[in-house]
């Protein structure tokens, strides 16, 4: 069973101070690119993994999905979806994403962002995710860079005090599996994977690569923001859209 460190109290009061809780989706400084790697929405079948407060779900349906479904397994996020949306074209469930069974040929589009690095048994997840999508869908997720939940202990340190120039210890790369971490609260699980781990998981499961960013804010973006420049040290997170490749069988 899947950690739901969200529903304790004092992580949850905490995570609502999020810039990416209080103002959506903006404020969210990967979503421009997530954004750009979606298919047209309009009538379609959406299914929404690790919903949270449903920002993705009520965007979705505001460019003209038929249908979503959100899913996540914390109760107080799933309340303060409920509470913000008013739309019978969204259901929202509670549910664990590690054992989760989907209908086949169900959707169109099926969206994640942040949450796959929390789960164990992913490999099952996906197998799932590319039954359930029907011909050309689409699976366009996030999940924290390899880099970044690489370390053991994550740690920027400073390698020249006279330029400034800062570096990310990386220290067991290849060497997959939990990664605890404290945020919030201590003892956050998390699961590290390599690049290729990703990848060769989508091709196995007949998916077709259509976008893979490391993502990285732009000048503009960093004269606005320039605390983002941490992100030209080591990459926070991955951007992944694929297709199933329905010539794979």
């Amino acid at each position: 069973m899947s950690q739901n460190v969200y529903d304790q109290s004092e992580f949850f009061e905490n995570y609502m101070k999020l810039d990416r809780q209080t103002k959506g989706l903006d404020g969210a400084p990967e979503w421009p690119r997530l954004r750009e790697m979606l298919p047209d929405l309009q009538g379609a079948q959406v299914l929404d993994l690790g919903c949270g407060f449903g920002w993705f779900s009520r965007f979705a349906r505001s460019e003209g999905a038929a249908r979503v479904r959100g899913i996540d397994i914390s109760a107080k996020m799933l309340g303060k979806a409920h509470s913000m949306t008013s739309d019978d074209g969204i259901e929202y469930e509670k549910a664990d994403l590690e054992d989760l069974t989907l209908p086949d040929n169900e959707y169109d589009v099926v969206f994640s962002s942040l949450t796959f690095h929390y789960l164990t048994n992913l490999a099952s997840l996906v197998a799932g995710i590319s039954k359930s999508l029907k011909h050309g869908g689409r699976l366009v997720f996030s999940v924290e860079h390899p880099l970044f939940t690489a370390p053991t202990t994550p740690n920027l340190v400073m390698v020249d005090e006279d330029t400034g120039r800062k570096a990310w210890q990386v220290d067991a790369y290849q060497r997959e599996g939990l990664r605890t971490r404290n945020w919030f609260v201590e003892g956050v699980r998390k699961q590290h994977r390599t690049m290729s781990t990703y990848i060769n998981l989508l091709l196995r499961c007949g998916f077709r690569l259509t976008d893979f960013v490391e993502w990285c804010p732009s000048q503009e973006e960093l004269q606005s923001n320039p605390t983002w420049d941490i992100e030209l040290i080591r990459p926070t997170f991955l951007l992944v859209g694929a297709v199933k490749d329905w010539s794979i069988g």
